[in-house]
């Protein structure tokens, strides 16, 4: 530990974040890293406690509580501030297969679990995290590595979000030969289409997969497998198949009008978007343009605080974003003790641009859609809002939402998109292999196991476990790696 007192020291400190006005009018990412004097003094502030509860991944009423990844946030804090940076990649690339996706997307369990959360702010991990990886590029230290060993075995990994690259980045270097089957266009999965340029630009991705192409890894696009490619002609090719498509069934709102032209599903907006703009810069205007529209969100979590940021980028005339539960309070309740994630009010990227663009909050709490209204031409033009109540059900005793008599407001709108979330597997994958699933459609295994009901063939990431963050994503692919591994050679040797 380098500075014992650093936490008492030194104040925490995050790097420059463009102001809301500048940052719209464009689709780059808007975050800066500090110098790197003062990102060494923020490693400083880790206190090396005796039970790093940053690094514990575990969960606390269905909340998770420190690094899924378990990294070693400690040692590679302590590393910073010594300015050791080569040996803080090396720590940190030792449990963290894509630091460089983490960083970004993260919503970072490890600070909400930080002990300084006790008496102050936390440390700030994630800004260190960024300043490891990317000094680690511009040094040199992130370099191809090919397996000097080829075993004969050969893997297919269909889907190439975080749990599929992972898993395949991991294989590869154990001497397998990978080949990854990605249905879109380009290899990225979810980061690709799933999560908005400003978040992650995609040349973070392109830079990680030139890399593992170099070591081996083969990426095949437009290969839809149970589409255009057979499930049993991979699996007869293949000594062993991983799954890892995603949980890719958006969950729809059932309510009179649905049917009207100009509701959309979040994702098929997003991915709309990333895709002319990697295209053509938007200049193609193959997307869901919402340029001019009065635009409601239907969801309150992070796609639909994606999507306010993204049209207020189109240049909406307006937007509101529709959260059917209550407003989180300001400061943590006495019954959400740390180091429980901290339920407590959020303010993120987006709706900060709304606030900054059209001067008040666009979340409304406690509501949701009772009826689209279309026009004559059966295009959208309004939508009926109702007020939610928590009751509790007298049969289960649950607590529900329910809507409040007489508190229906009409509302004009004209683009809708729906950011309820996700459900499981697509049901032509699992049907193609033969997987079975469980009663949330995601491919059913043992518990903590990845093995399928079909020999060789394996499962991980949302798929498996269901929508969950990219840190889950990551750790999925890592233990599928291993239990794959383990299946063709007997014993699994990490790398």
């Amino acid at each position: 530990m380098g500075k014992p007192t650093g936490f008492l020291e030194y104040e925490r400190e995050t790097g420059e974040v463009m102001p809301p006005e500048e940052r719209v009018r464009n689709f780059r990412e808007f975050h800066r890293s500090l110098p790197v004097k003062s990102q060494r003094l923020q490693g400083a502030r880790c206190m090396d406690c005796g039970v790093p509860f940053c690094q514990s991944g575990v969960l606390f009423n269905g909340m998770v509580s420190g690094c899924p990844l378990h990294n070693l946030i400690p040692e590679w804090n302590d590393l910073v501030y010594c300015g050791n940076w080569e040996q803080a990649y090396y720590r940190l690339r030792k449990t963290n297969s894509f630091p460089e996706f983490t960083c970004r997307v993260c919503p970072a369990p490890c600070e909400a679990a930080c002990t300084c959360n006790l008496a102050g702010p936390p440390v700030s991990i994630k800004e260190n995290e960024r300043s490891i990886i990317e000094t680690a590029y511009e040094n040199g230290y992130v370099k191809p590595e090919p397996p000097k060993v080829r075993t004969g075995k050969r893997i297919a990994v269909v889907g190439s979000g975080p749990s599929g690259l992972t898993a395949a980045d991991l294989l590869n270097k154990r001497g397998h030969q990978v080949t990854v089957f990605e249905r879109k266009d380009r290899v990225g999965g979810l980061l690709r289409y799933g999560i908005p340029n400003m978040k992650l630009e995609k040349w973070v991705i392109d830079r990680k997969v030139d890399i593992m192409e170099k070591e081996g890894v083969e990426f095949v696009t437009g290969a839809d497998i149970g589409v255009n490619y057979k499930a049993i002609d991979v699996m007869k090719q293949f000594d062993s198949v991983v799954l890892a498509c995603g949980a890719s069934n958006p969950r729809d709102i059932k309510a009179p009008g649905r049917d009207s032209r100009g509701i959309y599903f979040a994702v098929d907006f997003l991915a709309s978007t990333t895709k002319s703009l990697l295209d053509s810069n938007l200049e193609d205007e193959k997307y869901i343009s919402a340029k001019g529209k009065k635009v409601m969100v239907i969801g309150g979590g992070d796609t639909g605080n994606d999507c306010v940021g993204t049209v207020i980028r189109h240049g909406c005339a307006s937007v509101i974003q529709l959260e059917i539960m209550p407003k989180p309070p300001e400061k943590r309740l006495d019954s959400n003790p740390w180091p429980e994630w901290p339920r407590v009010l959020k303010t993120d990227y987006g709706q900060e641009e709304a606030i900054a663009r059209f001067g008040h909050d666009p979340r409304l709490y406690q509501t949701t859609v009772k009826e689209f209204i279309p026009d004559a031409k059966g295009n959208l033009k309004k939508a009926v809002l109702v007020k939610l109540e928590g009751k509790k059900d007298s049969k289960s005793g649950r607590m529900a939402m329910v809507p409040v008599e007489g508190s229906e407001k009409e509302v004009e709108t004209d683009l809708v998109l729906i950011a309820a979330g996700f459900l499981g597997s697509q049901e032509y994958v699992t049907k193609a292999f033969g997987v079975s699933v469980d009663g949330m459609t995601n491919v059913k295994t043992e518990p903590g196991k990845h093995q399928t009901n079909i020999r060789h063939v394996f499962a991980a990431g949302d798929m498996h476990r269901g929508q969950s963050l990219v840190v889950w994503a990551i750790r999925e692919g890592r233990e599928v790696a291993r239990e794959v591994d383990e299946s063709l050679m007997g014993y699994s040797n990490p790398v």
